[in-house]
């Protein structure tokens, strides 16, 4: 797929997604309306999660038909079709379900396009911030906030630095997660939810994030690519070689996000 191609899908994406908000919002406003759902890992499932799903991929299939969607919310499809797949989208409808519950405002919408195991464009939307976030490989990465578009740089820095701004899950600080501060200079920990841990990164408002715990491709394709064209690298914590899309388990190895190290 040529770049101009690609550049001219995400500006329509940029529409879904800002549209997926709008049904989240919708659902955000009634907390008697959430519907909370047990999926099968135990993980919730809400009524915007569904809605907000619908519209991406009813959007998505009208703007190109060809192009497959892995998402979070559909049926999955079995790595026997999927391994030949060269360019699809991967979807989180509502990434931050749990913050979503909490009405923190801590979640995102993130739609990829990856081309055989690389993420080469993403979108994530803020919903309740009204900020959009986008990159396509080579272009560099972007926010629209008030109206007003800014290019975005992750900060430069050695992991020697004093004071390392380290982004943490609410949820997930396990004993890997301790082991990793403890091996840095005074770090100064962040919690966010959501793949905001990365945007905070490409924003140059922190500057590692240790994902020592579990994760699913949908949850970090999107921002991977806006982080990366940042300055920044998303890497396997056990070899240090980029994180990759379309495996034939979904879930994501331990990573760690960086911003611009210094060689």
């Amino acid at each position: 797929m040529e770049k101009a191609s690609i550049i001219n899908l995400i500006d329509h994406v940029r529409g879904i997604a800002f549209a997926a908000g709008e049904e989240i919002l919708e659902v955000y406003k009634d907390e008697a309306s959430f519907g909370v759902e047990s999926k099968a890992d135990d993980s919730p499932l809400t009524l915007a999660d569904q809605r907000a799903n619908k519209v991406i991929c009813d959007s998505l299939i009208a703007l190109n038909p060809d192009i497959p969607i892995i998402s979070e919310e559909n049926k999955a499809i079995d790595y026997a079709e999927r391994k030949d797949f060269d360019y699809f989208w991967m979807v989180d409808p509502l990434d931050g379900t749990k913050e979503f519950i909490k009405r923190n405002g801590e979640f995102t919408v993130n739609i990829a396009l990856i081309h055989k195991n690389k993420s080469v464009a993403g979108v994530v939307y803020v919903p309740v911030t009204d900020e959009m976030y986008w990159a396509v490989e080579g272009e560099g990465s972007w926010k629209e906030a008030n109206g007003e578009k800014t290019r975005l740089k992750a900060n430069n820095y050695s992991m020697e630095d004093e004071g390392l701004g380290v982004v943490c899950s609410r949820s997930h600080l396990n004993e890997e997660t301790s082991a990793f501060l403890n091996k840095m200079n005074k770090p100064e920990t962040v919690s966010k939810g959501s793949s905001l841990k990365f945007l905070i990164i490409a924003e140059s408002n922190a500057d590692v994030y240790p994902r020592l715990a579990p994760t699913m491709e949908w949850d970090t394709a999107a921002a991977h690519i806006i982080l990366e064209e940042a300055g920044g690298q998303v890497v396997r914590a056990d070899d240090n070689t980029p994180l990759r899309y379309n495996k034939e388990i979904l879930t994501n190895p331990h990573f760690i996000a960086y911003g611009d190290l210094k060689k």
